[in-house]
């Protein structure tokens, strides 16, 4: 057995300890630290001869001079196997539900409970044979976890190819019960069981990354129409607070139509968590016909949890995703917020005595906000299947300012940005992401998938963004001169832009039928509004043009709470059609 390292605490500013060490260690290894019998989680984040700068990821309250630390030699890791979905984690892994039955409502120092069940029994199907061989995320056997097929991957520690000695066989088995014998070409013979670890710091892939081809539907218009995101994308949600970034991630992680679903409350305040935890449990999916938290994992490290774990939750997330793709399905996470994990870096770098850069954050903010979007994407496995990966991060920028470095940061690596403002969000225009300043780089490729459903859909969506544009340039203008010192054919395009907004961009969240548009649904009411765009109407003076769009706009906001194929949908349909003259 391996001899582990230990050492004494020499320093101690806050959460970082200075600890001198005999042995060998490495950056990012966990270590425990020893108070009155307890050991205290932590990761050491700095070597400098037989000094380690150690962060720990609990109350530092009674460490003394030589209290003594135990170094684990391995890094910080996430367990994966079956039973992660419905799990409520800590940024550790710990599962809070658990840890509240033995410490009650406040968190205890020092407990900690393996991740995964080791005593729940698993209907276990092998799929390999005795001599086949197999490599690391091969498929071994399938597991029935909620109404996915689990699959049980040959661990991606091991790089070589393995010649199968043993398979269990088909029955009822633990997470640690070996179910594998394999052999290598030198005759070093592993077990293999249904749990395996990986360290959350380090990408989990194998297969070939992919182009991105297919849309990540959400139902909301807003987003589905002229500014949508790939599955395997990257995008990110800034916005000032209460703008309504939080409840945006609620309807993504409701209603995106991916398979698994990874919540990191990165610094969240916990009543917002509290919500997700109430609702998601009650909610039936559309899509499994199961509650919504049967597809879901959900990362609390609150505002109110110890801080240095905040930087771990986001790679827990993420590592958690990873290996759920590895299975051929599509994982969505979604980060909220970035902002206060890196805010967590800034103090973390503050305490190292690193030269600060901008507004004090650390001069690795950039490459550390890109290599987590980065861990995002699409890939084919060997057996054909595609797996994907897409991140979503919520910004909480101070003051609503989009230039501060975080944000910034961030726009420079995703691939759609919907920004939400605060002139939306008091004018009541909800979802409050505004198309003035909001943008997507998969336009063009979505377009690709969309044709089919309307020709040029590219050049259609981006001529409504025109028109939405001119028309808020018009309203300033109007808001100087007034309407009468506008000419007719401004105040249309003004019309059409509010008509546009209202009656398209606009959803009722609270209502069953608007708070999720279907594609179909949203073609067809593009196509209306797109005939409305390009329909020439003349008229004798403002009032009388204002008289007639405020009469259609009326017609067309009953479409938001009809289906399309209700008869009081295609009523007003064709009553809009006969008005146009269409």
């Amino acid at each position: 057995m391996e001899k582990k390292s230990s050492g004494v605490v020499i320093q101690a500013f806050g959460n970082l300890l200075h600890v001198k060490f005999d042995g060998d260690i490495k950056q990012g290894e966990v270590c425990f630290v020893k108070i009155n019998e307890k050991q205290l989680a932590s990761e050491v984040i700095e070597i400098k001869e037989d000094i380690a700068k150690v962060q720990v990821f609990e109350d530092t309250s009674g460490i003394k001079l030589n209290t003594e630390v135990e170094f684990s030699s391995h890094l910080l890791e996430a367990e994966l196997g079956p039973g992660l979905l419905t799990s409520i984690f800590d940024g550790l892994q710990n599962p809070l539900e658990k840890i509240a039955q033995k410490s009650g409502y406040f968190l205890s120092r020092g407990l900690y409970i393996p991740a995964l069940d080791r005593e729940r029994l698993w209907d276990f199907q092998p799929i390999v044979k005795v001599n086949d061989s197999v490599k690391r995320g091969d498929f071994l056997a399938l597991v029935k976890e909620s109404h996915f097929d689990h699959k049980i991957m040959f661990p991606f520690k091991y790089r070589r190819e393995y010649k199968v000695t043993y398979i269990a066989p088909a029955g009822a088995y633990n997470i640690v019960t070996p179910i594998l014998k394999a052999v290598d070409d030198e005759g070093h013979e592993i077990e293999v069981t249904m749990l395996q670890k990986w360290p959350v710091k380090i990408a989990l892939k194998e297969g070939k990354r992919i182009d991105l081809t297919k849309i990540m539907l959400t139902g909301m218009r807003v987003l589905d129409t002229p500014f949508p995101v790939l599955k395997g994308g990257t995008f990110c949600t800034p916005g000032p607070f209460g703008a309504g970034k939080t409840v945006l991630q609620h309807h993504l992680a409701k209603h995106s139509k991916v398979d698994i679903v990874i919540i990191a409350a990165c610094g969240e305040r916990a009543g917002e968590v509290v919500e997700i935890l109430r609702e998601f449990p009650r909610i039936i999916d559309t899509k499994t016909n199961e509650p919504l938290i049967n597809r879901t994992v959900i990362i609390c490290n609150t505002s109110s949890m110890p801080v240095a774990a905040r930087e771990a939750s986001v790679y827990m997330a993420v590592t958690i995703a990873e290996y759920y793709r590895q299975m051929g399905l599509d994982t969505l996470v979604l980060a909220d917020s970035t902002s206060r994990w890196a805010q967590a870096m800034r103090e973390m770098s503050g305490r190292l005595e690193e030269i600060p850069g901008e507004e004090a954050f650390p001069a690795y903010l950039a490459s550390r906000i890109a290599a987590f979007y980065e861990r995002a994407g699409a890939i084919s496995l060997k057996d054909g299947s595609v797996g994907s990966l897409t991140i979503g991060g919520a910004v909480s920028p101070a003051g609503g300012n989009f230039e501060e470095p975080v944000t910034q940061a961030t726009l420079n690596v995703v691939g759609a940005f919907w920004g939400l403002s605060r002139e939306r969000s008091d004018a009541r225009r909800y979802p409050a992401i505004d198309p003035l300043i909001s943008w997507t780089k998969y336009l063009d490729v979505s377009s690709l998938e969309l044709d089919k459903y309307e020709v040029d859909w590219t050049e259609k969506v981006k001529k409504s963004l025109n028109i939405i544009k001119d028309g808020s340039e018009i309203l300033r203008r109007m808001e100087v001169v007034g309407e009468e010192g506008i000419a007719i054919e401004e105040m249309i395009i003004y019309l059409k832009a509010e008509l546009y907004d209202i009656c398209f961009l606009q959803q009722n969240s609270f209502d069953p039928v608007d708070t999720f548009t279907p594609i179909l649904r949203t073609v067809k009411m593009f196509q209306l509004m797109d005939q409305i765009f390009i329909k020439q109407f003349k008229f004798d003076s403002h009032n009388d043009a204002r008289a007639y769009f405020l009469n259609l706009q009326n017609d067309l906001k009953n479409l938001n709470f009809l289906t399309f194929e209700s008869p009081e949908y295609k009523e007003l349909f064709n009553k809009v059609k006969d008005k146009l003259n269409i």
